[in-house]
């Protein structure tokens, strides 16, 4: 499914509409994994994105590779940026996606006929050629790519909270293991552990 109307079908019926970020999703899909020489949308995993910003821009990535969460094939580091890196996942080799700076701009002059800005970028941003709307750059990633994907059978758990832990997501200091909340600071803080049984959750 390398036709662009085809993507954009699939991804705006997720979300009941469609929008310039899915464009973008879309397009930075087909153009990296053209960059790797890969083709999609895959039927393994040797594909990976790393996408820097979630909702509908993750969903024409996915749309246009089928790179996803649920696959183990997608990665979020939420930077808010709509950019995203592609990774060859047997070669190491990894590219790097993103608009250009003045792309709202341009877009304007691709779809004359719309009036409206954000109906002016839906539209040129399938139409602009790819030098034109995208930057792609070689990069190297810091972490082994074979430490990203992780084997997924592994299991330990936390020396503090006694959670397991999967995919080698574990610190260890000093010989013990911890989670990343425990050796970090979480996300999140709780001051209670509660305990629900079945039937409070049917109250």
């Amino acid at each position: 499914m390398s036709d662009l109307q085809e993507i954009l079908d699939l991804s705006s019926s997720w979300h009941r509409h469609l929008c310039p970020r899915q464009v973008l999703g879309a397009r930075m899909g087909l153009a990296g994994a053209a960059a790797l020489g890969l083709a999609v949308p895959q039927r393994d995993k040797r594909l990976m994105a790393i996408v820097e910003t979630d909702g509908c821009f993750a969903s024409g990535v996915e749309a246009a590779t089928g790179c996803s969460m649920r696959h183990r094939t997608m990665r979020l580091e939420d930077y808010g940026k709509i950019a995203v890196t592609f990774v060859d996942v047997k070669t190491g080799t990894a590219v790097r996606l993103a608009p250009q700076p003045d792309v709202r701009e341009k877009a304007l002059a691709f779809a004359p006929e719309e009036k409206k800005h954000y109906f002016a970028q839906l539209v040129g941003y399938q139409r602009m050629p790819d030098a034109e709307l995208l930057t792609i750059r070689p990069v190297r990633l810091r972490m082994p790519v074979e430490k990203i994907v992780s084997r997924p059978v592994v299991r330990v758990n936390c020396a503090i909270c006694g959670e397991e832990i999967i995919n080698e997501r574990e610190v260890v200091r000093d010989g013990q293991i911890f989670c990343q909340g425990c050796a970090h600071s979480a996300y999140y803080e709780t001051d209670t552990l509660l305990f629900l049984s079945p039937s409070s959750l049917t109250r």
